[in-house]
């Protein structure tokens, strides 16, 4: 459908991330096999959550925020009592939920499970789903999946995702209600901002070296010093063999030759298309375009029911034969440039579609298409040397653990070192960024021993080994070491605290009328879905301030900065409309509905925490 993606937008998070993310191993197995009661930390429903699922997903979770954070987040940081248990809490409600849709009898289909797999960009190349690429990403995972084990994985949380919508789509939303709701996002307000900024402070902020030793007593952990290495390691990579191994001209015309057909572009056409649900709406709406073929952007905008294109005035962009569903693709490329047609019906509802463009098929010329069949030749013969030697790179820095050096004259690489680094990857350790072999350079055996770590594929076709050149054991940081780095801290800390205090003031003094001396920044104007550029708190405190008496002013902290102020001078209300928008109503009471269910599950859910949330190590 058009609109597949929007529709399956939870899902396809999940999984459109593949190359950077790992899967959470609570999966399939952890929903359906009994565990024995040794390690058991809580039961859900007669279904037991041991204490290995429990650090497995906890695992996975901070992998996670290191992904998305990468250098700047160490996941060791968020360790925390509050995690642990919202970690927990969240595999409690995964098995209550699959408790529920397995009493509803919630199945999905082969079809819809492929086609969803076929839609996911991760395993497609040149915009078609490719199964080499599948497999790939699968092994690539940590722990590598089969595709057997991520199709159960996928259709288990597919049919979790079927039970969200028959919950959330059936909320009802009074229409008095959608509307109010709707006036309130589209309201907008003109606003000028200024800040009370700590840096202004500093000078009056005074910190004595007993408040420094005393936060260094309470805050011992945070000056300790982790392991730390000094290593030397060598990359064996597909990337890395292409380089050493260029491409011929030759090669290149011979390739060309044997892939004519894959460098012919069919042709190509771009439409603009109004879904909607019955024939008496299309038939209007097709009366509406053909009266004033101008409109047709606008109408898309507000009538159609294809979330995906509707904003964009229902363009769908360039697409050619075999991309389209066959009533909507014979109509399209039937039609002239320019022209408008419909009602044409498929399995989604009833299109007005108008031909915006066409593109002719053609042949792309050799010159083209050099560099990118020349770094595609590359491409794959460094993958074929890399698949074919990969097993004897992994042999020799085993059998060979107490140097690099026979691995590097063997395969053409060069040994590259780092300077002092933890295995928290709180620093950028480019190809040493990885969990894995991050955990065997800081095993006891590579610490002790100095030896080569296995080769840990680090990537897709990219294998590394790493050794200890020099090892500085974990340590507590003396006083003297961090003491300035305190002070510091303190000051900040002090110079925000007043600068808030004096934001305060102002604030009342505005209040009340008087005039403090602020420098106001330039007017915007900002709504709850335009808010130009305010963070998401900021534009609360200004949205939901009381505009009875203009100007009205609002302020909050900011946390180590100081306070921000803002004067709200105008307010710009909606225009009447007759029909009122009650999508954004509907997901809203939707997420409510939902919320509720999940609430409901949890109270009468068999739910038993057999043992303490286990403590970070």
């Amino acid at each position: 459908m058009f609109d597949f993606v929007e529709k399956h937008k939870r899902i396809l998070q999940l999984f459109m991330g593949l190359i950077a993310l790992t899967f959470a191993t609570w999966g399939i197995e952890s929903y359906t096999r009994f565990r024995g009661a040794r390690d058991e930390i809580a039961s859900v429903n007669g279904i037991s959550i041991s204490q290995r699922d429990f650090e497995n997903e906890f695992r996975q979770e901070q992998e996670r925020v290191r992904q998305a954070f990468g250098s700047q987040m160490d996941p060791a940081q968020l360790d925390t009592p509050e995690a642990r248990q919202s970690v927990l809490e969240q595999m409690v409600l995964q098995q209550l939920l699959a408790s529920a849709a397995s009493k509803a009898n919630l199945t999905v289909s082969d079809e819809t499970l492929f086609g969803t797999i076929q839609n996911i960009p991760a395993f497609q190349k040149g915009g078609k789903f490719d199964e080499a690429q599948y497999a790939l990403i699968l092994r690539s995972q940590n722990p590598p999946m089969t595709p057997s084990q991520f199709e159960a994985r996928l259709s288990h949380d597919l049919a979790l995702s079927q039970l969200a919508r028959s919950i959330g789509d059936t909320a009802i939303v009074p229409h008095a209600v959608a509307a109010r709701l709707n006036e309130l996002e589209t309201q907008k307000r003109e606003v000028s901002e200024a800040a009370v900024r700590a840096e202004q402070f500093l000078p009056q902020a005074k910190v004595d070296d007993a408040k420094v030793k005393a936060y260094y007593d309470a805050n011992q952990p945070q000056f300790r010093a982790p392991d730390q290495v000094r290593a030397e390691y060598v990359v064996f990579s597909a990337q890395g063999i292409a380089a050493q191994e260029p491409v011929s001209e030759d090669e290149v015309r011979k390739a060309y030759a044997d892939r004519a057909a894959q460098f012919k572009v069919g042709e190509q056409r771009r439409a603009s298309h109004i879904l909607v649900k019955t024939r008496d709406e299309a038939d209007k709406l097709l009366a509406q375009v053909k009266k004033s073929p101008g409109s047709f952007a606008q109408l898309a905008q507000k009538y159609s029911q294809d979330t995906g294109s509707a904003p964009k005035g229902g363009d769908l962009g360039w697409f050619s034969k075999g991309m389209m569903v066959k009533p909507f693709e014979d109509t399209v490329f039937g039609m002239k440039e320019g022209e408008i047609a419909g009602p044409v019906q498929s399995e989604f509802g009833f299109h007005i579609i108008k031909l915006t463009g066409v593109q002719p098929g053609k042949e792309r010329p050799y010159d083209e298409v050099k560099k990118e069949l020349s770094e595609q030749l590359a491409r794959d013969k460094g993958t074929k040397r890399f698949n074919e030697q990969a097993e004897a790179f992994s042999n020799l820095v085993y059998e060979q653990p107490d140097s690099l050096k026979p691995a590097a004259e063997r395969f053409k690489l060069r040994i590259q070192s780092t300077g002092w680094i933890s295995k928290s990857a709180s620093q950028e350790l480019g190809a040493l960024d990885n969990p894995k072999l991050l955990a065997a350079l800081f095993s006891p055996d590579s610490l002790k021993s100095k030896r080569n770590t296995d080769a840990v594929e680090v990537a897709p076709n990219t294998l590394v080994s790493a050794r200890v050149v020099e090892y500085k054991p974990a340590a507590q940081r003396s006083f003297d070491e961090v003491k300035g780095e305190i002070g510091e801290l303190l000051r900040k800390r002090a110079a925000a605290e007043l600068a808030q205090k004096d934001g305060v003031a102002k604030l009342e003094a505005l209040r009340k009328g008087q005039d403090p001396g602020i420098k106001w920044g330039a007017v915007r104007t900002v709504s709850r879905r335009q808010p130009g550029g305010l963070p998401p708190e900021v534009l609360r405190q200004v949205a939901s301030a009381d505009v009875s008496r203009l100007p009205a002013y609002v302020g909050l902290p900011v946390p180590d900065s100081g306070y921000v102020l803002l004067r709200i001078s105008k307010v710009i209300d909606p225009e009447p409309k007759q029909a009122v928008d009650t999508r954004e109503a509907s997901e809203l009471f939707g997420n409510a509905q939902y919320r509720a269910f999940l609430a409901s599950l949890r109270e009468h859910g068999d739910i038993e925490i057999r043992k303490p949330i286990p403590e970070a190590k």
